[in-house]
């Protein structure tokens, strides 16, 4: 028999649950919450510190914002995601923000605009439920352009863009990550043999990190990388951090970035309900399991958590799009963990919460960690966009049903790629009309009462 949803201090919406007292304490997902999320919660650093004006130091404050919003997906609204970044949407942010101009506070003023305008179009379609509508308006291969937009841009922004700051500074450990991260995650043969090794299955489950540590011993044997590893604690400056990024220190966006930033938002509105519709799905698989755990599915709960946090974000860290509703692999994992019963997990929160609520904010304050993994950070962009790219195309090439879509696919994917948002997005349009028509499914999103087949996932989330 059923039984409610694990107790917390409901307000609103939102169930607030304090971790330790609400929930227990699972030592596999603590370790993995420190160690997967100290391989990617820090790789938009090389960024920070790059384009936009921010030492080592600030960008790890505002890394540590980033995680704390994240975690509070789960600790304050209540969420049953395993939340992350919208990593499909990141290199088109990135082009926009860098497109601004050379002043890394135009830049961040883009990032505010991106942040604002997207928690603006969160509360509006979750306030008057049109969410589910406009995706089901969508035609299908308008869809699967904007996905391979994505995949364009984050190889585009890896092997062009900045290769000569991160892919040829680091040839071998970079190749190697990406390599070994690919094989585990996507390789046929390697599927078939997680099925008949566990070891193997095990190696598998930790996303990125064997790719990062292959990376961190061949990177020092071939002169990619060297360390410099300091001792002690680091308290992350978040006041000067505030006084670089913060629209209430160096200005908002006027009004024309604010609908120049739109377009980018509608955009990234789209791969973020596929990722609610695929973690939905990935819990109802589980309740088939775990019919004794209740799991609140809201997804207007989940639009007005996602407004507020990319909200907060926006006026405190801008960094789009940090603040999105789920990390597939990070949430597979802790579901298949859950579905072996309430001996081996209690409560799905529990897990998730132990996973994130306890493990993401200690990095930010031990320098010897933060310090060891300065020189692979790099690394660890790279490897994000590159699955990032390969897991977008896969899926964008999977949508097409006919060669005429096909090709329209490739087309608006370039423009988006290659074009402002909404030159892109206006280029997308008028190629699915002309091409293809207006080639929207019926009705793609199962209702929340009703069996589905579980969709295609997108699985490069970080």
């Amino acid at each position: 028999m059923s039984q409610p949803e694990l107790p917390g201090w409901r307000w609103g919406p939102f169930t607030f649950r304090l971790p330790f007292y609400h929930t227990r304490l699972y030592w596999p997902e603590l370790f993995q919450g420190i160690f997967i999320a100290a391989a990617t919660g820090l790789s938009l650093i090389p960024l920070m510190t790059m384009f936009f004006g921010l030492t080592f130091e600030e960008a790890v404050a505002a890394s540590m914002i980033h995680s704390i919003l994240i975690s509070s997906a789960l600790i304050v609204f209540g969420e049953p995601y395993a939340p992350g970044w919208l990593t499909p949407a990141l290199p088109l942010a990135l082009a926009f923000a860098i497109g601004a101009g050379d002043d890394p506070t135009l830049r961040l003023q883009a990032m505010t605009a991106l942040s604002l305008d997207f928690a603006l179009l969160l509360f509006v379609l979750g306030l008057t439920g049109l969410g589910k509508k406009f995706v089901i308006w969508l035609p299908d291969t308008l869809k699967a352009g904007i996905i391979l937009g994505a995949a364009l841009a984050a190889l585009k922004r890896v092997f062009i863009d900045d290769a000569e700051r991160f892919l040829l500074q680091q040839p071998i450990a970079t190749t190697l990550a990406c390599a070994v991260c690919l094989i585990f995650a996507f390789s046929l043969p390697m599927q078939r043999l997680k099925e008949k090794y566990r070891w193997v299955a095990m190696i598998a489950a930790l996303g990125l990190l064997p790719g990062f540590v292959i990376a961190g011993i061949v990177g020092p044997l071939v002169g990619e990388v060297a360390y410099d590893v300091q001792w002690g604690f680091l308290i992350p400056p978040v006041g000067d951090m505030w006084n670089k990024m913060s629209p209430f220190a160096i200005g908002f966006p006027d009004m024309s970035m604010m609908i120049q930033a739109m377009p980018l938002a509608i955009i990234t509105y789209v791969i973020l309900f596929g990722d609610l519709v695929t973690g939905n799905e990935v819990i109802r698989e589980g309740l088939k399991e775990r019919n004794d755990e209740h799991i609140d599915i809201n997804p207007t709960r989940s639009h007005f958590a996602l407004a507020i946090r990319n909200a907060v974000m926006g006026i405190s860290a801008p960094f789009f799009p940090t603040q999105g509703p789920m990390w597939t692999g990070v949430h597979v994992i802790i579901i298949q963990r859950w579905k072996q019963g309430r001996q081996t997990m209690d409560s799905l929160h529990s897990g998730l919460i132990s996973y994130y609520g306890m493990g993401i904010p200690i990095l930010f304050f031990l320098l010897p960690l933060v310090t060891g993994l300065q020189p692979l950070l790099g690394i660890a962009l790279s490897l994000t966009l590159v699955l990032t790219g390969f897991a977008c195309a896969y899926i964008a090439m999977a949508i097409p049903k006919n060669n005429a879509s096909r090709g329209a696919v490739l087309l608006i994917g370039a423009g988006l790629a290659f074009f402002e948002p909404w030159v892109g997005l206006l280029f997308g349009v008028l190629t699915t009309l002309l091409l293809v028509g207006w080639d929207r499914s019926v009705e793609p999103i199962p209702e929340e009462h009703e069996e589905a087949p579980a969709p295609v996932k997108l699985e490069a989330e970080g």
